[in-house]
């Protein structure tokens, strides 16, 4: 059992849905697959207040408000796991389920999922406490303590900017010698109000009206207890490297490469949103990859790809 399309986004986030309402527009037939809900990360931020046009929005409403824009366009769209991908030049072939889906030309949009600390409760106070994206949910700190666990040069630029907003910064680092750029480490230490705990874990997750009080760390086999109110944990990203091992990609740290019209190192495959090797993990970047990526399809398809 199978079936044909001209392109198959494979992940129904921010960056999947934006490509598969361009590609509808364009009337090219799109299959959208993706494992999970629809929306990806942005479904766990309590308010996204950074993207234009939206004052103020939770990021469950915002993506399903994309998937309404989806749903009216008729794209067809189905739940389920892709195992498999086989590249064979001009038609690929997508393995969902038991279902063998040939198509054209493929847009991967499969994002990435934060690592998580493995702490009880961790997962239930995701939004009230509990956070992977300082830029995202700073905001809702201001004047409060706050802590950043991680040592690279994400969890130090997550500080520092967290530092202008909170009272407090606390970096908790599990070593003795961080790992970020000496000229991050010099302006955190040079904040008055950023402290870095070396040789330090967090132990357990205080709870108080459903939401974070304060954590429970160990600093050089000390117990201690830290007034944070939210507690971001910056220890990296893991993308869906299963799927993407089936294929010859280029990838750095497991992320794909991708060129300025989001093409990878296979014809007819492209990446787009929080897949791929980039600085800024925003919304606004996954929609504006999403539309290039759907783009260059378009141009790939028409055989216009090389044409600049």
């Amino acid at each position: 059992m199978g079936s044909n399309f001209d392109c198959v986004v494979i992940g129904a986030g921010v960056a999947g849905m934006t490509a598969a309402i361009y590609l509808k527009r364009y009337n090219i037939s799109v299959l959208l697959i993706e494992k999970s809900s629809p929306g990806g990360q942005i479904t766990q931020t309590p308010k996204v207040e950074n993207y234009p046009g939206c004052v103020s929005i939770d990021g469950a409403t915002l993506a399903m408000n994309m998937f309404e824009q989806v749903n009216n366009l008729n794209v067809e769209y189905r739940y389920g796991n892709v195992t498999k991908i086989e590249d064979s030049g001009s038609e690929k072939k997508v393995y969902l389920g038991d279902e063998v889906i040939q198509t054209k030309s493929i847009i991967l949009a499969t994002g990435r999922v934060p690592r998580k600390l493995g702490l009880e409760k961790e997962n239930q106070l995701v939004g009230r406490g509990i956070s992977w994206c300082a830029t995202c949910d700073g905001v809702f700190y201001k004047n409060e303590e706050v802590a950043v666990v991680g040592g690279g040069n994400s969890a130090l630029e997550e500080s520092l900017f967290l530092s202008t907003i909170c009272k407090k910064v606390h970096i908790l680092y599990r070593g003795q010698n961080l790992r970020a750029d000496h000229i991050l480490q010099d302006r955190a230490k040079e904040k008055e109000n950023i402290e870095i705990h070396y040789f330090t874990q967090v132990k357990e997750l205080i709870e108080k009206e459903e939401k974070l009080s304060s954590i429970i760390v160990i600093e050089r086999e000390e117990q201690k207890e830290i007034d944070a109110k939210c507690l971001f944990i910056d220890i990296g990203f893991t993308p869906d490297e299963q799927l993407l091992s089936t294929l010859d990609l280029e990838l750095e740290d497991s992320y794909i490469i991708v060129d300025d019209q989001m093409k990878t190192n296979l014809d007819g495959i492209y990446a787009c949103g929080d897949a791929i090797k980039k600085d800024l993990y925003q919304v606004s970047t996954a929609v504006g990859e999403g539309s290039l990526a759907a783009y260059s399809i378009k141009k790939y398809l028409l055989g216009l790809d090389d044409i600049k």
